[in-house]
């Protein structure tokens, strides 16, 4: 029981439920106080010790019931369908069967069947699980990771079993019993007989592999949608998906985070300084008794984010806004402002608001400025050159997002180009196509010579890659 429970934690962890080894351990005492005859007694204490998140209650419970429930029951249920057709073809299974058993005693061990034929001759349930479970185990079923995979799997398994030389068997076994007097009627049922089985049979190994599939990747298809969901073009996306890429952004930002983290460790213990080692330790004959480490601490930049909240970049603005505000302790400060015509810092309504809330605050203006107006890029650039171009250092990044598209106003290029001389580095996130850039009322092309980076954003993918690169 124990090597169960530590599969069944191991199993979680893989699924992304975080179960630490002292929880593991709290686990293994509290079944030693309660009897594991209870089956919901069982599940609610390893519940109540591994989980501690209330969404991922489900999970474990998805997981608990596929790990703890008995596959027999399934294949119980496979072969029990096997005598309601052999009824609807008035075939009485019982009648039939101790015909067979009575005329194999007659025949005096002139027949030669294998293990499955004979476990399925006798519908041996419990030896038709263990040579299916051993069959899987050998084709390398536990390693299967999407559906694609689990005709191949169930094949394998198939043959691993001898399914085929089984059913041919069987066959010889139905010619024999012709030859020693059973009727052509009694032959057919046979045949039909032995034909579902071998259906059935083939249907709980593919049964059994999907189960393991559920088992060992059972979020497979939700990690499939969110990669589908990352390369999804933010103008597209659903009121459902729009909540759902809330999550994916989420998981990414702690990602980075779990990087930066990391690296914070590292730059905390140093990297061995190997020259200055040697040297300290030369009047021990070079024994490293005093080994010395270098430190370089990489200075935290500033970021100031510089946002289109206009309704054609509302979902873009939106996304770009949760990641960088998700990943705030990479930065020293965060000062944001939106625009759309006129300018205004936003920067307040994060810090007396949650993240979600505050972004909805953004989008809508913040109550600084007109949302509902023509953008005018060339405008939004002069304020800000004009009222906070004093707060830009070498230590600072700009980040602006924004489909350049100025209703053929003044672009006052110029102001970007002060911008970029005070600044560490200017992004430009772009959520239109760069073929796009510089056509029609796009002033792309004008801005771009004073950018240090400029990249299409239409999906979170290539929102992600610029994220990484500012940083990590």
């Amino acid at each position: 029981m124990q090597s169960k429970v530590v599969e069944f934690t191991n199993l979680l962890r893989k699924s992304g439920i975080r179960v630490s080894v002292a929880e593991g351990i709290n686990a293994f005492e509290a079944l030693d106080e309660l009897s594991i005859d209870d089956r919901d007694l069982f599940k609610d204490a390893l519940r109540t010790t591994m989980v501690k998140r209330g969404d991922e209650i489900a999970t474990f419970d998805q997981l608990f019931d596929l790990f703890w429930s008995g596959f027999y029951d399934s294949l119980r249920d496979s072969f029990g369908d096997i005598g309601e057709k052999m009824a609807g073809m008035d075939i009485d299974i019982d009648q039939l069967m101790q015909q067979i058993a009575e005329m194999l005693e007659q025949m005096d061990g002139n027949v030669d069947l294998g293990e499955l034929a004979k476990a399925l001759l006798t519908q041996d349930l419990s030896q038709l699980e263990n040579m299916i479970r051993d069959a899987a185990e050998q084709a390398g079923t536990g390693n299967i990771e999407n559906m694609l995979q689990v005709g191949f799997f169930s094949r394998r398994t198939t043959e691993g079993m001898g399914v085929e030389g089984a059913g041919q068997e069987l066959e010889k076994l139905a010619q024999q019993l012709e030859e020693a007097g059973m009727s052509s009627e009694q032959v057919q049922a046979l045949k039909d007989l032995m034909g579902a089985m071998m259906e059935s049979l083939r249907k709980a190994v593919r049964s059994f592999t999907e189960r393991e599939l559920q088992t060992q990747n059972h979020d497979y298809m939700e990690k499939f949608r969110r990669e589908m969901l990352t390369e999804k073009s933010f103008y597209h996306l659903t009121e459902e998906e729009t909540i759902r890429m809330r999550e994916v952004v989420h998981r990414l930002a702690q990602r980075i985070k779990n990087i930066l983290s990391i690296r914070r460790r590292r730059e905390r213990k140093g990297k061995l300084d190997l020259h200055t080692t040697l040297r300290r330790n030369m009047a021990t004959g070079g024994l490293p008794f005093n080994v010395i480490y270098k430190h370089r601490r990489k200075e935290r930049p500033k970021l100031v984010i510089l946002c289109d909240v206009s309704s054609s970049v509302a979902n873009v603005s939106r996304f770009m806004l949760q990641f960088m505000y998700s990943l705030q302790e990479a930065f020293t400060r965060i000062r944001c402002f939106v625009f759309v015509s006129d300018l205004g810092e936003v920067t307040p309504v994060f810090k007396d608001s949650d993240i979600s809330s505050a972004i909805e605050r953004a989008l809508d203006g913040g109550d600084v400025i007109n949302v509902y107006t023509r953008s005018n890029f060339g405008l939004a650039f002069s304020i800000f050159w004009r009222d906070y171009l004093s707060s830009i250092d070498k230590r600072t990044t700009v980040l602006i997002l924004g489909d350049a598209r100025n209703n053929y106003n003044d672009d006052k290029a110029w102001c970007l180009r002060d911008i970029q001389s005070k600044a560490k580095n200017v992004v430009w996130l772009n959520p239109e196509s760069p073929s796009a850039w510089g056509f029609g009322d796009s002033v792309m092309n004008r801005y771009l010579p004073y950018t240090d980076i400029a990249e299409e954003c239409r999906n979170l993918r290539q929102l992600a890659k610029v994220v990484d690169s500012i940083v990590l």
